[in-house]
């Protein structure tokens, strides 16, 4: 009888053998992936990133410019003076009734913490950014009060449904 572990070349038995495992991954991984991004987003940054508190009139101002803060590029929203909207991410109608302050601050400053997939970029992250050009390099998109201003207006936004 032949040893049919011994009979392959070394490269066909550890690829025999990293098939359960390899299994296991592609199955356990998302889920592990997503519990993880669960956590991390129900704990969410409860922190302000600053003294003063957010000013929603700001907030509003800066999810509205699409020269700054680009939000409506791909959200679409309660937003009567943007004539045209996104719908690459969700909409925003009624975020602050789904969301808390905390884990729209999450949101804002690094999508990624939630989502490691994610498209939305960073705003007020500079780690772990590819293909960024050397003017932008260890900048934010916003700055630290900007945020916070988005993320009070954002929390404004209850009423509705998406």
């Amino acid at each position: 009888m032949r040893d049919h572990g011994m009979a392959r070349s070394p490269a066909k038995r550890l690829r025999a053998e990293a098939r359960p495992a390899l299994g296991a991954m592609l199955v356990l991984g998302p889920v592990v992936a997503l519990a993880w991004a669960v956590a991390a987003s129900a704990q969410g940054l409860p922190d302000p990133l600053t003294d003063s508190p957010g000013d929603p009139v700001r907030g509003a101002a800066i999810v509205t410019d699409p020269q700054h803060g680009l939000c409506t590029l791909c959200h679409a929203g309660p937003f009567p003076d943007v004539a045209f909207t996104g719908t690459l991410g969700p909409d925003l109608t009624g975020v602050g009734a789904r969301r808390d302050v905390a884990a729209l601050r999450q949101q804002i400053v690094d999508s990624r913490v939630g989502n490691p997939e994610t498209i939305m970029p960073p705003y007020h992250a500079t780690e772990g950014l590819v293909r960024v050009g050397v003017a932008w390099q260890g900048a934010t998109l916003l700055k630290a009060q900007e945020v916070e201003d988005v993320v009070a207006y954002l929390a404004t936004l209850t009423g509705g449904s998406p």
